[in-house]
């Protein structure tokens, strides 16, 4: 499979196209970034435009659907022959990533280094599905850069909290002005951090940086 991206310039979101390069077969993944350049790609490689997948509805992901059906005629898909779609919730309850052929379209799920905002207990279980992949697998996410599996296992701050390889920081802190201990801090694509953290009644959860006050 060959794959071309694009980022949107203030969300960071990303769309790709990914397309089998003996079928000529093509599917794109989200639409939440600008489409002219793939749409070229399609243009230029003369794909044959055969779906649309997508890791998951908030508006940054889901934003060109309508250009992409007006212009290809596409619905929305939950899988192509070379992909499997995972359920792996806890970002949103409808969040699938789709595997397959040495790829991993992760949506808002596993980043370089971070992963996404939510209940921690299933954002967890969900991440830790994914690292049942090789580690050669590549990450393509939901937002900036591109990541392999091996790479988040021995580098991602929340992946090796879970796995036992990092202790926590347990660090008091507020989340939202609430009094809370600080067990995991990690950069996240938008440059303000990401945050797992207690609260004071126990539940775990990872929250932007922007509302975390470190004390």
């Amino acid at each position: 499979m060959r794959v071309e991206r694009s980022m949107h310039p203030d969300w960071l979101s990303n769309a790709y196209l990914a397309w089998d390069e003996s079928t000529r077969e093509a599917f794109f993944v989200d639409s939440g970034a600008p489409l002219g350049p793939l749409v070229e790609v399609v243009e230029r490689e003369g794909l044959a435009v055969a779906g649309l997948l997508t890791t998951h509805a908030h508006h940054d992901h889901v934003a060109g659907d309508a250009e992409l059906r007006a212009r290809f005629g596409v619905e929305g898909a939950r899988a192509a022959a070379w992909a499997e779609a995972i359920p792996t919730p806890g970002h949103s309850d409808d969040h699938l990533a789709f595997v397959g052929d040495g790829l991993c379209f992760s949506g808002d799920l596993l980043f370089k280094d971070a992963v996404g905002g939510g209940d921690a207990a299933t954002i967890r279980e969900s991440v830790l599905r994914l690292l049942e992949l090789p580690d050669e697998t590549r990450v393509l996410p939901g937002h900036s850069d591109e990541t392999t599996i091996g790479r988040e296992r021995t580098e991602n701050p929340f992946v090796r909290y879970w796995l036992g390889a990092a202790t926590a920081l347990d660090e008091p802190c507020r989340v939202a002005g609430e009094e809370a201990t600080l067990l995991v801090w990690s950069p996240d694509y938008d440059g303000k951090g990401k945050a797992l953290a207690r609260l004071a009644d126990g539940r775990e959860a990872i929250v932007g940086g922007s509302r975390v006050e470190r004390l």
